[in-house]
């Protein structure tokens, strides 16, 4: 955001560099999303240290789910934790962005769709997983839950690169995209079967093990070689969840286990309660 408008800059050293040639130092840049997308994709399971941490088998495809688009954020956007909710994760990703109208391609055609790759992370307000652990609505689509930045690069090769996730300085997450299941091209091939993606569409591809809960004040940055970093602060909503209304926030076996990750003895053993 330049001079109250929506603009596309590259990166000059500091700076960032306008078409028209104007500078703005990049510490004082209002960032927005790197795209405008009519659909956010999220594969649930990709990357194996994920899977090893929850006792789980993968299916043999990937399964996906949505986040709204109003859900959307920016570099160093506010995260908000609304008032009664507790459980709040981050988990750092990468995002593939589209670039031309998708339809039944092959995963070697893939890489022809795509625009380039920027970082996400993936929040997600596990107090209302007991009802929405189906869709993840609420969970993972509620405002704010979805910043992805700080920018697009492209011709980036996805291989062998390293995905780290920072609480206050302190690495939290640390994997890299050789342990991913999928790769991007198979994701995006997959999802092309029965959904046009379109320009700027988002596919997230997938978090490491040791997904945790953050609190108001928590500094979060997710790094990826060759990507840069994504910084966000969470705070507290400036209203608490209404309790006149629908589902309410909750701390049951299923929400504490996820939120939690593998800290729970019946991992592996028999299903979290819902009660």
């Amino acid at each position: 955001m330049l001079d109250n408008s929506a603009v596309s800059a590259s990166v000059a050293g500091n700076e960032l560099v306008t078409g028209d040639g104007r500078r703005v130092a990049e510490a004082e840049a209002v960032h927005l999303p790197p795209s405008e997308p009519s659909k956010i994709l999220c594969v649930h399971l990709n990357h194996v240290s994920r899977v090893e941490e929850f006792q789980v088998s993968l299916p043999s495809a990937p399964t996906y789910f949505q986040k709204p688009t109003s859900s959307l954020n920016a570099h160093r956007g506010e995260v908000v934790r609304p008032e009664r909710c507790k459980w709040l994760n981050y988990e750092g990703e990468i995002v593939i962005v589209i670039g031309r109208t998708c339809r039944n391609v092959s995963p070697t055609e893939a890489a022809d769709y795509i625009a380039g790759y920027t970082i996400g992370n993936d929040y997600g307000l596990h107090d209302f997983r007991d009802t929405d652990a189906g869709s993840m609505l609420r969970v993972k689509g509620s405002d704010s839950l979805c910043p992805v930045g700080p920018g697009l690069v492209e011709g980036w090769d996805f291989r062998g690169k390293g995905i780290r996730t920072i609480v206050n300085g302190v690495v939290a997450q640390d994997g890299t995209t050789d342990e991913m299941t999928w790769d991007m091209h198979y994701l995006v091939a997959d999802l092309a079967r029965t959904i046009t993606l379109l320009p700027g569409d988002m596919v997230f591809s997938g978090t490491p093990a040791n997904s945790r809960p953050v609190q108001p004040g928590d500094v979060v940055t997710v790094e990826v070689e060759g990507l840069g970093a994504l910084t966000n602060t969470i705070v507290r909503g400036s209203k608490a969840i209404r309790d006149d209304v629908g589902a309410q926030p909750s701390e049951s076996e299923e929400v504490l286990s996820t939120a939690l990750g593998g800290d729970w003895e019946f991992r592996g053993i028999r299903s979290p309660r819902r009660d």
